[in-house]
C-alpha cells in the first residue's frame, strides 16, 4: 500500500467548521467585564455534551517526532470535547468526515500559539498531538454513562509532516 502524507496547514476557522470550532482571544472582545479590565470572548465553542455534565480534565503529554505516525483514529459520539492548551505551543490537529463508521478524508491543521479547538460529537479526530514535552491541555467534555469513545485503527500508518 503507498503511504499517504499529510501536511498540516495553518487552521483556518471557517475549514475547521464542519468539524467543530476554533477558538483564542485575538481580537475585540465581545464585552468588557470585572470593572473595565477584562475583555470577555463570549461562548466561542459549540459545547454539546448530551444526557452528561461538562467536565474540566487536564492533560499532560509528550510530544511526537516528526513525521509522525498515526494509526489510530478516534471520535466521542455522546459529547464534544475541547482542548484548550495552557501554554503558548502550537499543535497538530488531524480529522476526518465519517464515511461509513470509518474515518473518511483526513484534514491535518496546525494551531497558532494560545489557540484552542473543540471537535463536534461523532467527529473522527487524531489523539492529542503535542510538539513540545511535557505539554498540558485543558479539556472540556462530556462525563457521563454510555460508550462516549470509539476507535478506528490503520492497517498503514498515515505519516504526518511538520
Amino acid at each position: 500500500m503507498v503511504e499517504t502524507i499529510l501536511k498540516p496547514e495553518p487552521i483556518d476557522a471557517d475549514r475547521f467548521r464542519p468539524f467543530g470550532d476554533v477558538f483564542d482571544a485575538e481580537g475585540e472582545p465581545d464585552m468588557i467585564i470585572n470593572e473595565g479590565r477584562c475583555g470577555r470572548h463570549h461562548d466561542k465553542v459549540r459545547l454539546d455534551v448530551g444526557t452528561g455534565r461538562a467536565g474540566i480534565s487536564l492533560f499532560r503529554t509528550r510530544a511526537v517526532e516528526i513525521p509522525y505516525a498515526l494509526t489510530v483514529m478516534e471520535r466521542h459520539p455522546l459529547g464534544a470535547q475541547a482542548f484548550i492548551p495552557m501554554s503558548e505551543d502550537p499543535f497538530i490537529v488531524v480529522v476526518a468526515e465519517d464515511d461509513g463508521g470509518k474515518p473518511g478524508m483526513l484534514h491535518a491543521f496546525k494551531t497558532a500559539p494560545r489557540q484552542g479547538v473543540s471537535y463536534l460529537p461523532n467527529t473522527w479526530h487524531a489523539p492529542l498531538i503535542a510538539l513540545r514535552d511535557d505539554a498540558v491541555f485543558a479539556v472540556i467534555d462530556r462525563i457521563g454513562s454510555g460508550n462516549n469513545l470509539q476507535e478506528f485503527t490503520y492497517d498503514t500508518p498515515v505519516m504526518v509532516s511538520g
